[in-house]
């Protein structure tokens, strides 16, 4: 009986969260200048900047999650085996880890780090937040993560944008739509 009341009375109950595909509209375009909030390099006490970093030519390319099957299988090895990566300029790795797991995923994907790859961490989302380019994904990762993108930067500003549509997707933001062409290693 006390059920039947309460049940009554209760107030609706929120709707479930968005499907993991789920995807507002991307806020970062063109002509914008790339926020200065600290990301983590190997470590908390190692921030990084990339608006202080990116003052000439660069990439930003974000992902979902270190060692997930599509970034660690295609996504970063297209930019790693990529033989005119260095004339792109500076290339950062950016994901909603810490800097541990993405020191030690920098490693597998480059042991030698002939890419210059760069693996930083945004821990709280402060970084994916900022470009406007995290979903609601805690129905898979457990906590809001990265859209798969890639930036490309000149000057301190965003050149072009490339963004997954499905948030996970390999496709937009792939090094031979971003850059171009067979220049794999």
């Amino acid at each position: 009986m006390f059920a039947v009341r309460r049940a009554a009375t209760a107030a609706p109950r929120a709707l479930p969260h968005r499907l993991f595909h789920a995807s507002p509209s991307v806020f970062i375009s063109v002509g914008d200048p790339i926020p200065d909030v600290p990301l983590l390099e190997n470590s908390p006490g190692n921030k990084v900047s990339l608006a202080k970093e990116l003052t000439g030519k660069g990439l930003i390319i974000g992902v979902p999650a270190a060692f997930s099957p599509s970034c660690s299988e295609s996504h970063i090895p297209g930019y790693v085996n990529y033989h005119g990566l260095k004339d792109a300029g500076s290339v950062f790795v950016v994901s909603v880890n810490d800097p541990f797991v993405m020191k030690a995923w920098g490693k597998t994907l480059d042991p030698d780090s002939k890419s210059g790859i760069r693996f930083l961490g945004d821990p709280h989302c402060a970084f994916t937040n900022a470009v406007d380019l995290a979903f609601d994904s805690t129905a898979v990762f457990g906590q809001p993560r990265s859209k798969r993108y890639a930036l490309v930067i000149e000057d301190g500003k965003v050149k072009e944008v490339h963004v997954e549509p499905d948030n996970t997707g390999v496709k937009e933001s792939a090094v031979d739509r971003v850059l171009g062409g067979a220049h794999l290693q």
